[in-house]
Formats: C-alpha cells, sequence, structure tokens
C-alpha cells in the first residue's frame, strides 16, 4: 500500500518526532511511505532510507501580501499534483494547516484521509475565523478519523459548534522514543532535577525555575534541555534570582536518555500540552515525575502517586512541594519509578504502530 504522511516541516518538535517514528515503523510494515513536508527546512529526527521525504515549498519570504496568495497557490498546485501523479491508498496529516491543505486535495482526488490534531485546538481551530472554522469542520467531517494524542484534544474540539456533532474521532496516544545510545559516563557532576522542552512561554520553564527557588537550600541543581526563544528572559529570571551555577541551560540535546535515567526528578511546568513526548519519556526510562495538570496529557497518562506526580495547574507552591516530597522519599521515588516504566506497555512504538495500521486498513 502507498501511504503518504503530510506536516508542515520535520524541524524538532513533539508531533515531527511522532511523524517521523510513525513513517519509519510503517515503512517496516511492507508500506511504500512517502512523507510530505509543506515547508522546507532542517530535518531534525533519523528518517529511514525506505521512507521517502519531499519538500513542497521553500518559504525564504516574509509571508505578507502577495507572497501569501503565491505560496497558497503552490502549495494547492504541487501538493495536488504529486497526489494525483502517486495516488496514495492512504494519507494522514499532522496539525491543523496541514489537515486543511489534505483534506481539500484528497477530496478534489477522491483519496482517503484522516487527520490529527496535536495540540490544544484553543490556539488553532478557535483562532479561526467563522468561514475558516466552517471550512475546517467541511474538511474533519469528510476525513475517515480525527485522530487526537489525548481524550482531552476531543473534548475541547467537542465544545465548539458543529464539531460536537461529529463522531469519527479517534484516540491514538504518542509513542516513545526509542533512544539508541546511552551517553557515555555522567551529564552532570550533582544531582539534578530535570525539565526538557523547547524554550518557549508554553513549555513553563520560568514556573519551574521559581519552583526550584525555593528549593534552594538543597543540595541539588536544576538541568533544563531545549533551545528556543524564551532563553533571553529565562537567563535574567536565572541571574535575578541568583541561581547562576544552580540552574543549568545546556542547550538541546540529540540523545536525552542519560539525562532522564540519571536525573533525580523529571519535571514537567508546561501551561499547555497536547500529550507531552518528554513525560513518557522520562516515566519509560525509569525516572519519577512531576507534572502540571495542564491541558492536554498529564492527567491521562499520570496516575496521582502511583506512577508520578500531579499538582494543580500553575500552582508554583504545590510544585515545590510535590518535587520535595520525591526527594526527601526515598522508597516513594523507589515506587514511582518502577511504576512509570509500566508506561511502556501502552505507549511502545509496536503497540502504537499496530493502532495506526488498524485505522489505514479499515479505512482504505
Amino acid at each position: 500500500m502507498k501511504l503518504v504522511l503530510v506536516i508542515n516541516t520535520l524541524e524538532k518538535g513533539g508531533a515531527e518526532r511522532v511523524l517521523s517514528s510513525l513513517g519509519n515503523s510503517l515503512s517496516n510494515r511492507a508500506y511504500e511511505v512517502t512523507i510530505v513536508c509543506l515547508n522546507t527546512a532542517v530535518q531534525d529526527y533519523p528518517i529511514t532510507e525506505k521512507v521517502k521525504v519531499i519538500s513542497l515549498l521553500d518559504r525564504k519570504n516574509k509571508d505578507t501580501g502577495f507572497q501569501r496568495i503565491r505560496y497558497a497557490a503552490l502549495t494547492g498546485i504541487r501538493f495536488s499534483k504529486f497526489l494525483n501523479r502517486e495516488r496514495p491508498d492512504f494519507v494522514i496529516s499532522f496539525m491543523t494547516s496541514a489537515n486543511l491543505w489534505t483534506g481539500t486535495c484528497c477530496l478534489l482526488l477522491n483519496i482517503p484521509y484522516a487527520v490529527s490534531e496535536r495540540t490544544t485546538p484553543d490556539h488553532t481551530l478557535k483562532c479561526f475565523n467563522s468561514l475558516m472554522k466552517r471550512f475546517s469542520y467541511f474538511i474533519y467531517k469528510h476525513s475517515r478519523a480525527i485522530v487526537t494524542p489525548a481524550k482531552g484534544i476531543e473534548d475541547c474540539m467537542k465544545s465548539y459548534p458543529s464539531f460536537n456533532r461529529l463522531n469519527n474521532y479517534k484516540v491514538i496516544r504518542n509513542p516513545i522514543f526509542d533512544f539508541k545510545t546511552v551517553h557515555a559516563g555522567q551529564v552532570h557532576s550533582r544531582n539534578y532535577i530535570l525539565g526538557v522542552g523547547r524554550l518557549s512561554v508554553v513549555k513553563g520553564f520560568d514556573l519551574l525555575i521559581t519552583a526550584f527557588n525555593n528549593l534552594r537550600h538543597l543540595d541539588i541543581d536544576l538541568l533544563i534541555v531545549g533551545e528556543g526563544a524564551a532563553r533571553q528572559s529565562l537567563c535574567k529570571l536565572i541571574s535575578d534570582l541568583d541561581l547562576q551555577g544552580r540552574v543549568i541551560l545546556t542547550g538541546a540535546k540529540d540523545n536525552l536518555r542519560s539525562y532522564y535515567e540519571q536525573a533525580e526528578v523529571f519535571v514537567l511546568p508546561s501551561r499547555n500540552e497536547g500529550y507531552p513526548n518528554a513525560l513518557i519519556e522520562a516515566m519509560s526510562l525509569g525516572c519519577a515525575c512531576v507534572a502540571f495538570d495542564c491541558e492536554f496529557g498529564p492527567s491521562e497518562i499520570i496516575e496521582n502517586e502511583v506512577n508520578g506526580v500531579l499538582v494543580a495547574d500553575q500552582n508554583i507552591a504545590m510544585l515545590s512541594q510535590g518535587i520535595l516530597k520525591v526527594l526527601n522519599d526515598p522508597v516513594y521515588q523507589h515506587k514511582l519509578k518502577n511504576r512509570a516504566r509500566l508506561i511502556r506497555q501502552n505507549n511502545d512504538l509496536e503497540v502504537i504502530s499496530s493502532q495506526w495500521e488498524d485505522l489505514i486498513l479499515f479505512n482504505s
């Protein structure tokens, strides 16, 4: 079977990692897989030679006025020509803009497709004007499935007029990324708390640093692995709190396995999520985890005080208390680590790939 996966780019990001892993896995199941990127960008995740990757546009110019119209026309023409030439058996798209392009072109060419929302619709569909909302509803209504990684995303979509009438929703969790290699030796000379993710406001690392400031009396550091636009503001916060040398922004790392395995506790301080990959990665590698009960995902992953600690959304004092409880009680920490590893039973890549394959075969 010919299978096409569609996304904006393959730059670093949760959806991009999931789609890359899914493409690699399905290519090993005798599918002829092509990944279509709407825009050219650096490919940040490994793609097997079995998977073909193509980009429709190289958007170097600013998206203003005429350029937006030109890019839209070129995207539609090139994507339609590609689909008409290849005639795939099924198309899967990730993220709202890719979903709308996929649905439009597939409907015109009578090709079955599924769309997938990967983050809170409050930042995508809800921001559309009434015309775009009606158009999105039409595209999603005619898809073979609207796949979400968390039930909370589905419930949020159903809170919008019209979308609550759709009955083609399906939840397929994110797979755990398989880190092939282990870092040689210790990644840090002292015990540390770990945060992982893009340095952006939504990831809430300012909240984590503030919570860590409440624990400054402890003989432990805070490592935040990732890169992004919020680095400067986070550095200023670290300086203002006089935490230089105690809070380390390590930059992005390709292989996080040893960071997770050597951490005393992993913390997810996000203001919102879709279904946090970093959290399930940390749990799968036996790291005790503390997370805000943000929208969406953590409450569907963590059973509070059984396989992790879930605290009230954006409550910094409770976050500090949750971290402190894990650090001060080795027996409790050990229990959380052992139960956290069980996430592999439901989120293993082969398990998740089989669920996607069932969707493909049922709807082709």
